[in-house]
């Protein structure tokens, strides 16, 4: 995040011209939809009839929503600090404003503030923090229909694919999430506490919007060889439980979720019935 880190004081900030940006990073893709919060000033549904006709975050975009005709000529983002995040002209005849929060924010209260001249004409609040739910663990053959050849490439598909998992994620918070890591633990065949890389296939990183779900795609190979310390696959049956954890960069705690699963009718985990569901 490129910002101005100087503390300013609330109303130092409404005369201070500086622009604050934020450096995007790589991630997965995926459909997204408005989050509107409640803000103070507002019906309660995030909507006014003042200048602010709506605030929210919008995907990964603070988005500002103006009256039209509105007399102001600047909007100003407060940070929880107090520090001035960044500032956006206002155009004649423009209805919105945006402030983009991608990689890096620091989550909390965030203050907007309407200008004309060095009056502030209007103000309000909400709270942008993300919140990642892990939704669901799946494997190739129980879930055909994912998109794992163009996520793995068609070379030795059948045994890429039988070996790794997709992990669904939700955020329902108010702020965009990015997700760094992705750690198997526990009863599967390879587990692994440090992935070689960061065990998320194609990607450093993935950016988790707001109101969005995503599939993040292992590369470590959870459900491949059995590896010492992991559980596999019998005739008779294997019952046992594992562990997904997300190492976030917005959220300072993990985000974990336990499993239980079944490895049966096979002594080869290649033919191996696996299933999985919440513990």
């Amino acid at each position: 995040m490129t910002a101005n880190n100087t503390p300013v004081d609330r109303r130092t900030a409404l005369r201070t011209l500086a622009v604050g940006a934020v450096v995007g990073v790589s991630g997965c893709a995926a459909e997204d939809g408005p989050l509107p919060g409640p803000d103070p000033g507002t019906d309660g549904t995030g909507t006014s009839d003042g200048p602010f006709r709506n605030v929210g975050v919008e995907g990964t975009t603070l988005v500002v929503e103006l009256a039209p005709d509105t007399e102001i000529d600047q909007v100003n983002l407060i940070q929880p600090n107090g520090e001035l995040w960044g500032t956006r002209g206002v155009a004649a005849g423009a209805e919105q404003v945006s402030f983009e929060f991608r990689a890096a924010y620091t989550p909390g209260e965030y203050d907007v503030l309407g200008l004309n001249g060095e009056e502030t004409v209007v103000e309000a609040s909400l709270a942008i923090r993300p919140n990642l739910e892990i939704r669901e663990v799946g494997l190739y053959r129980n879930h055909r229909d994912k998109p794992w050849e163009e996520v793995y490439g068609e070379s030795d598909t059948n045994r890429l694919i039988n070996g790794e998992a997709f992990v669904t994620v939700a955020n329902t918070g108010t702020g965009p999430e990015t997700v760094t890591e992705l750690v198997f633990t526990g009863d599967v065949p390879n587990p692994v506490e440090n992935p070689r890389r960061n065990g998320i296939e194609r990607t450093d990183s993935a950016i988790v919007p707001v109101d969005t779900q995503v599939d993040l795609y292992s590369a470590s190979f959870p459900f491949g060889s059995v590896s010492p310390g992991g559980m596999g696959c019998s005739s008779d049956g294997n019952h046992g439980e594992f562990t997904v954890t997300l190492e976030t960069a917005i959220k300072a705690s993990e985000v974990t979720k336990t499993f239980d699963v079944e490895y049966s009718g096979s002594s080869d985990l290649d033919d191996c019935s696996i299933t999985i569901t919440e513990a």
